[in-house]
């Protein structure tokens, strides 16, 4: 049985969402577990369009209870109208994630391509095959949306878990510091008390 943390990544889109289910630790082989795009057709109302997005995320988030999501952050283009279509399919991602209570991470597309293949510029086919070398696949996984999906759940898991690393360092570290001053506080405090009954302790004396 394979351990570690599982997690939901998401490659958001209107027409296309792609999601990639992944388990596993930082250094380890990954384990895919699902992948899947759920599409939506452009004339359709745009109310139906993110309902059914909505549907697909909060099925993932039900059938295989990811600890973490990771979403795929909206990378500026050309094409507002695709960027408005990510946008909204990102926002119902996140909307459904932080309802079912599980905690979200959101991550570049060059900090994707450079976790799963070294390079920030690399393109959809070498994300595919080091995916599919990653989680010892037969073939790539397809389509691309889905790719990227398994991929921003990879760069969540590798790092991901190294942010969270640093940061729990960061805080015990911090409480340390803490604790430390306020034992410094506490010391004070205890030396002044202590000379002000001395000195108390010399008035009273001298009467």
């Amino acid at each position: 049985m394979t351990a570690g943390l599982r997690v939901l990544g998401i490659d958001p889109g209107l027409t296309r969402c792609g999601f990639g289910v992944v388990q596993g630790r930082p250094g380890k082989p990954l384990l895919h577990l699902h992948h899947a795009v759920a599409r939506t057709p452009a004339d359709a109302p745009i109310g139906e369009r993110l309902d059914a997005i909505a549907e697909a995320v909060a099925h993932h988030l039900e059938i295989y209870q990811p600890a973490a999501v990771a979403i795929e952050r909206v990378f500026s283009q050309v094409n507002i109208k695709t960027v408005m279509g990510v946008a909204q399919a990102s926002g119902v991602a996140i909307l459904q994630a932080q309802r079912a209570g599980v905690p979200i991470s959101v991550y570049t597309p060059s900090e994707v391509k450079a976790a799963v293949t070294g390079s920030g510029r690399a393109d959809k086919s070498q994300v595919q095959t080091m995916i599919a070398r990653i989680m010892r696949l037969d073939s790539p996984p397809k389509p691309a949306d889905a790719a990227d999906a398994l991929a921003i759940a990879a760069c969540h898991i590798w790092r991901g878990s190294s942010i969270a690393r640093r940061s729990e360092a960061a805080e015990q570290a911090r409480d340390a510091r803490l604790a430390d001053a306020q034992a410094q506080v506490a010391r004070t405090q205890g030396v002044y008390a202590a000379k002000a009954r001395a000195a108390l302790a010399a008035r009273q004396a001298g009467r």
